[in-house]
């Protein structure tokens, strides 16, 4: 804590000499007369100041061992996103987690976070884990050599760490815009923002700048306690223009009964009994639109990395177009697709409809499973939060087609990029 200064208790004084002169006529010499001494400036009072307020502890929390993970997840199963890996694993895009911070000691995190920003002016340390959690969803290093099954969507991307909560209730609706400004400053394509605010002017203005420099905003949906179902009001800035809003389905693809109906939905994702990183380790059942957020900008830093040169707004309609799924109440376009939204040949012309943004309750309609590929899926899960017990695998073929062809797309061979070819 840093104490105020006092001030010096004495200035500078100007001391003049003072000759005494005798008469012409004198000719004795006179002694010069004494110097007078010089009167002592009072002190100055010292300044009472109120010391600011003491730094929060951080009270880092640990996960669980990577040992206590022992099948691969099922969102990793159901989005299955390592199909599009062969094209591109995110190489080349930045990333901005507007959140609590980053453990960027994290074995699956580290040399990732390129630069770090805290608008609470507390640390850019992650105290509370939640930003961790979204990070690893987002950009986890794939470390399944060393028997870790979880990994992110896209391990290749650049992270930037923009703290805007420190877990502390506060009233200052400023520090969200300012992590947001300060990520799309920072040159960021993609910015996570899994929180629920308020609409303000600073907020909208934020937003608005982040995609004049086209950055594509994703956010969360916002979560309703069932006590809170039919008082709940829109949440920002998923809310907003242009700006990705992701709701989060269970296993079974259900919108979960968190999800605020009352905001504007585009895509679903997989929000309940998540894995995600931790300290420096794991943790298992977490829920809620938090984390179907990072699914999805996960995938949309793969379109970014795959098609550099389409806008913000041409990559979400991407997006949505290739979504798998009908129009689903609550669900918005449906479950995101990382491989057909990274290689389908999209009609140019070919707009997302409207009927899918509807904020209502509902299912997503899931295909049946595909049998397991037990080379990297035999593994299975006991984590803090509980087993998360039988996967979903979703096949994307015949489910898919069929529907894309119907939006204005169809799936693509790509070839792989020298750069991303391990």
């Amino acid at each position: 804590m840093r104490g105020g200064r006092l001030a010096a208790g004495t200035g500078g004084l100007a001391l003049t000499s003072v000759l005494v002169f005798a008469p012409a006529v004198a000719a004795a010499p006179v002694a010069p007369a004494d110097r007078p001494l010089a009167a002592p400036t009072p002190s100055k009072k010292p300044e009472r100041r109120t010391p600011p307020p003491p730094k929060p502890e951080c009270n880092k929390p640990a996960g669980q061992p990577a040992s206590a993970i022992t099948v691969e997840p099922w969102a990793q199963r159901r989005l299955d996103f390592e199909q599009a890996w062969p094209i591109t694993r995110g190489k080349g895009v930045t990333v901005a987690v507007v959140d609590s911070g980053i453990d960027t000691g994290h074995p699956q995190l580290r040399n990732k976070v390129a630069a770090s920003f805290d608008a609470t002016k507390t640390t850019a340390d992650d105290c509370i884990g939640h930003g961790t959690q979204v990070a690893g969803i987002i950009a986890a290093s794939d470390m399944r050599a060393e028997n870790i099954p979880f990994v992110g969507v896209a391990p290749q991307v650049r992270l930037l760490n923009a703290k805007w909560s420190s877990g502390q209730s506060t009233n200052d609706n400023t520090m969200l815009p300012k992590a947001i400004t300060w990520a799309a400053d920072q040159g960021a394509k993609v910015i996570n923002v899994s929180a629920d605010a308020p609409d303000t002017p600073a907020l909208r203005l934020a937003v608005r700048k982040a995609q004049r420099k086209d950055a594509l905003i994703v956010a969360s949906a916002g979560n309703v306690a069932q006590d809170q179902r039919g008082k709940e009001s829109a949440s920002y800035p998923a809310s907003y223009k242009g700006v990705l809003s992701v709701a989060a389905v269970d296993e079974a693809g259900t919108i979960a009964n968190f999800s605020n109906l009352k905001t504007r939905v585009d895509v679903s994702a997989p929000g309940q009994n998540v894995i995600s990183t931790l300290g420096d380790g794991y943790v298992g059942g977490l829920q809620g639109t938090s984390f179907g957020a990072p699914y999805a900008s996960g995938v949309a830093a793969l379109v970014r990395a795959r098609h550099p040169k389409l806008t913000y707004q041409q990559v979400i309609d991407r997006i949505l177009i290739t979504a798998e799924g009908g129009n689903g109440q609550g669900s918005g376009h449906g479950m995101i697709s990382p491989l057909q939204a990274v290689s389908a040949l999209v009609d140019p012309a070919a707009k997302p409809g409207a009927a899918g943004t509807r904020p209502m309750g509902g299912a997503v309609p899931i295909a049946k499973p595909e049998p397991v590929d037990h080379r990297t899926r035999g593994m299975g899960l006991a984590i803090a939060g509980g087993a998360l017990g039988t996967a979903v695998l979703v096949a994307f073929g015949g489910a898919v087609i069929p529907l894309g062809r119907s939006r204005g797309w169809r799936p693509g061979r790509a070839t792989v990029p020298a750069e991303d070819r391990d």
